[in-house]
């Protein structure tokens, strides 16, 4: 569990990362070396304007410290998400930003253990690789099954490769927290 100062920092890592990208903010953000967000940890960045979905990237490993990690994957989610165009200045002060940080992956036994709620997922079959965030499934009133669906769905993979004996599922979770709407405007 992060403290409500190291959530905020997260969160104004991320937005002044984007707004650097941008040209609004002349400094690239200063990164903490120390404490939690200076450890190795895995991270997603999720952008979210006026509701809807407008970027997000992320790892699954935790290769860079946390800080530089969220640094990096907010610019790579609000300009090189291959969903959206990049991100403009115009929507810079109303996009909402969210930060997931991950656990280390778990291999599920039995879809039986996944808890909707509480467990992102992770399916790799052969080279393809989907990944679903744990508010996902919530977000979209999804069981267990239509979640390892949707999952395998997102490798680019059929509905029902997770069923496939060389599919590999993994589960992990996540520590989630997200602007306000408020905060989300940038002065």
């Amino acid at each position: 569990m992060f403290t409500d100062d190291e959530r905020h920092t997260l969160l104004r890592i991320a937005r002044d990362a984007i707004g650097h990208g941008l040209g609004v903010i002349r400094e690239e953000p200063v990164l903490p070396v120390r404490g939690a967000l200076g450890e190795p940890a895995a991270a997603f960045v999720t952008l979210h304007l006026d509701g809807e979905l407008r970027g997000c990237i992320g790892y699954v490993e935790a290769l860079e410290p946390l800080a530089a990690t969220v640094s990096e994957v907010a610019v790579r989610a609000a300009f090189h998400d291959p969903r959206f165009p990049p991100l403009t200045e115009g929507e810079f002060g109303k996009v909402v930003i969210e930060v997931s940080v991950l656990s280390p992956l778990q291999l599920l036994r039995s879809e039986e253990e996944i808890e909707i709620g509480r467990d992102g997922l992770v399916l790799e079959l052969h080279r393809a690789r989907g990944l679903l965030l744990p508010q996902v499934a919530t977000e979209q009133g999804w069981d267990r099954i239509r979640f390892l669906e949707f999952t395998a769905m997102k490798a680019g993979l059929p509905p029902s490769a997770w069923k496939d004996p060389e599919a590999h599922v993994y589960t992990f979770s996540a520590e989630v927290f997200a602007e306000s709407s408020m905060e989300g405007a940038h002065p």
